[in-house]
């Protein structure tokens, strides 16, 4: 013979959940969240920085 299932606990938040679900319908799908591009400096780079970005 094989074995019973055995119940599982009862949850109030999957009974909540549940009824919601009857009641309104399914949440909507997640959407895919794009990468942000970088933005631009807002400032133009000083003189040094530019002397110690060529060496």
């Amino acid at each position: 013979m094989t074995k019973k299932k055995k119940p599982k606990p009862f949850r109030a938040v999957t009974a909540v959940k549940a009824l919601a679900r009857e009641r309104i319908g399914a949440p909507k799908a997640g959407q895919v969240v794009k990468e942000k591009t970088r933005k631009p400096e807002k400032h133009k780079p000083t003189l040094q920085k530019i002397l110690t970005d060529l060496s």
